[in-house]
């Protein structure tokens, strides 16, 4: 199984979701968007922030390599998009 990520070709930084959940006055603590297919990934980025497209490339990761990346990164969870036209995203915490 592969996992697909969006990151910023210009500063390095994954496309990550804060959502609306969150305490006031606390530090936002971010969920890191995983795409089931690439094509998902690209359309997502199409619909909801088109002007960015042009700077988001598309990465795989296996599910072995996620822990470390979000302990790297600190991000507390992943947000499973599982319609990518509408937004619809599942958020579970690691």
């Amino acid at each position: 199984m592969v996992y697909y990520l969006l990151r910023s070709q210009s500063d390095g930084k994954y496309v990550v979701a804060y959502p609306e959940t969150e305490i006031e006055g606390k530090n936002p603590q971010g969920y890191l968007l995983v795409f089931p297919e690439h094509f998902e990934a690209l359309s997502y980025v199409n619909a909801h922030a088109p002007h960015l497209a042009n700077r988001c490339g598309v990465e795989s990761i296996t599910p072995n390599q996620l822990k470390p990346l979000l302990q790297r990164w600190g991000y507390v969870g992943i947000g499973m998009v599982k319609d990518a036209l509408l937004a619809r995203i599942e958020f579970l915490t690691i």
